[in-house]
C-alpha cells in the first residue's frame, strides 16, 4: 500500500482499537505522565487524551518547546529538506486535551508514584510513560566525550548538531576527507547512518567532487548494506569507502583536538569527523531503575509495560523488546498499543491484541529511495517480526522515484499524528 497522510492517519485509527468508558461524576481523573515529546511521547500523549474523551489527566512532559525530527534530519544535510520543515511545536496537543510542561525530569520515586522536574514541580501519576530517546555512552569511543560533540559532532540527537555537521562539511576544503565512526548495534535507525553517508556523498558531489567519505564501522554488516554499496557505485563513484572490522573498524581512536582518527594504529588527518557513539536508553528510564545492565529498558511484548514495574511504560528507542528496530516509526507503533492498554486499566475500555509495524525509508540520491520493513506480534519471550519486505537491487528509477514520494507521504502523516 502506497502512505501518504489520509492513508496513514486512517491505518492508525483502526489500529488504535477505540473503545470509550463511561466516567464515574465526582471521582477525580487518573493521571498520566508522559516523559519524552517525541516519536512515543507524543503520540502516546494524543491518543491517550483523544481516546478517554477527557476521562484522564494527561501530562507530557518534554525540555524542548520545538521538537526537531531525528527522522529525515539526513535530507537536511543533503539539502533536500530545509531545517524548519522538520520543527514541530506542541500548541495543537495541548488543544487536544494534553498539559505540556517544559521542563525536564530528574527522578521517579516509583514508591510514591511522583515525577520531579528540573524547575522544583512535583508531578503525582496513576500510570507513567517513559519514551526519552537514547543517550550516549561515554567512552564509547576512545578519545571521545559528549564534551567533544562541538569539535566532533554526533548529530544522533536532531537540532543544533544537525547545523553543526552540515556547516562542518560545507566547509571543507577541496578534495578534504570526511570520516564517520559508526556505532556497534543495537543504536536508533539502523540505516540512518549509511543514509547519512549517502545525503553527504550527495551534498560533496555538488559543493566538493573530489572529497572523500571514509566510514569506520565495528559491525560487519549494516542496515541495507547492498542497497547503499548499489547506490553509492552509481551515484558517487569511488568517493566512499568502508572500513569494517576485518579492517580496523573496531579499533577506531579518536583525535578531536588535531581532528585526527587512529585506525588500529593507523593515524588519518582528517577534516570532519561525525562520531556517532554506542547508545543507551535516555537517562530518566535509568533514573527510575527499569533499565538492564546493557542500559535499555525491557517491557512486556504485549503492552510495553516495564518489566520492573507494571505502572510505568517503555516506548521507542528507549525499550527491549525484541526484534524491532528502534525507529520512530516503532515507537508510534508501540505508543498506540500502550496508550490502548493504558486507557483500558484507568477507564475499562476495551483491549485489542497488540500488532505492531514499522518500516524505514532512506534517501540516496534525488528520487533514489530505499526501504525496509516489518508486521509484528508478540510472543512470550520478545515482539517478533512475522512478516517483512525490503527494496532490491536493481531496482527501476520509476519504483525507486515512488518509494522516494511514498517516505514524504509517511513523513507528513506521523507528524500529524504525532502533534495533531
Amino acid at each position: 500500500m502506497t502512505l501518504n497522510r489520509r492513508s496513514f492517519l486512517a491505518s492508525s485509527v483502526a489500529a488504535a482499537g477505540v473503545l470509550y468508558a463511561p466516567m464515574v461524576f465526582g471521582q477525580a481523573k487518573p493521571k498520566v505522565v508522559i516523559i519524552g515529546g517525541g516519536a512515543g511521547g507524543a503520540t502516546a500523549a494524543r491518543y491517550l487524551a483523544k481516546d478517554s474523551k477527557g476521562a484522564i489527566d494527561v501530562t507530557l512532559v518534554e525540555a524542548n518547546p520545538i521538537y526537531t525530527t531525528c527522522f529525515f534530519s539526513n535530507l537536511y544535510i543533503g539539502g533536500f529538506r530545509d531545517f524548519e520543515s522538520l520543527q514541530h511545536g506542541y500548541d495543537k496537543l495541548a488543544g487536544g486535551g494534553v498539559t505540556v510542561i517544559n521542563d525536564r525530569a530528574m527522578a521517579v520515586d516509583r514508591d510514591a508514584r511522583t515525577v520531579t522536574l528540573a524547575g522544583g514541580k512535583v508531578l503525582s501519576y496513576d500510570k507513567l510513560v517513559l519514551s526519552p530517546g537514547i543517550d550516549f555512552k561515554d567512552g564509547a569511543v576512545p578519545g571521545w566525550s559528549v564534551a567533544d560533540a562541538e569539535v566532533m559532532p554526533h548529530a544522533y540527537k536532531a537540532g543544533p548538531q544537525t547545523q553543526l555537521l552540515k556547516k562542518m562539511i560545507e566547509a571543507m576544503p577541496a578534495g578534504g576527507t570526511f570520516a564517520m565512526v559508526a556505532p556497534p548495534n543495537p543504536y536508533r535507525c539502523p540505516p540512518g547512518p549509511y543514509e547519512r553517508i549517502s545525503m553527504v556523498a550527495h551534498l560533496l558531489s555538488q559543493k566538493n567532487p573530489t572529497a572523500k567519505i571514509l566510514i569506520l564501522d565495528p559491525k560487519d554488516k549494516y542496515s541495507k548494506q547492498a542497497l547503499f554499496e548499489e547506490g553509492w557505485a552509481k551515484h558517487y563513484d569511488g568517493m566512499v569507502q568502508w572500513i569494517g572490522p576485518e579492517f580496523g573498524g573496531d579499533k577506531v581512536e579518536v583525535r578531536p583536538k588535531t581532528m585526527e582518527v587512529v585506525v588500529d594504529g593507523e593515524v588519518q588527518k582528517v577534516d570532519v569527523c561525525n562520531v556517532i557513539p554506542a547508545q543507551m536508553a535516555g537517562a530518566i528510564a535509568k533514573v527510575a531503575g527499569v533499565t538492564n545492565d546493557a542500559g535499555w529498558a525491557p517491557v512486556d511484548p504485549a503492552t510495553m509495560q516495564s518489566k520492573v514495574d507494571k505502572n510505568i511504560w517503555v516506548l521507542g528507542d528507549s525499550s527491549a523488546q525484541g526484534d524491532m528496530p528502534k525507529s520512530g516509526f516503532s515507537a508510534n507503533s508501540q505508543a498506540k498499543v500502550a496508550s490502548m492498554v493504558i486507557r483500558a486499566e484507568l477507564t475499562g475500555s476495551k483491549v485489542f491484541p497488540a500488532k505492531y509495524s514499522n518500516t524505514c525509508w532512506s534517501l540516496i540520491a534525488p528520487d533514489d529511495g530505499v526501504k525496509v520493513g516489518a508486521s509484528y506480534e508478540p510472543t512470550p519471550e520478545k515482539i517478533a517480526s512475522v512478516t517483512s519486505f525490503i527494496s532490491q537491487t536493481g531496482e527501476d528509477a520509476a519504483l525507486r522515484k515512488a518509494t522516494y514520494e511514498e517516505s514524504l507521504g509517511w513523513y507528513a502523516g506521523i507528524t500529524a499524528d504525532m502533534f495533531g
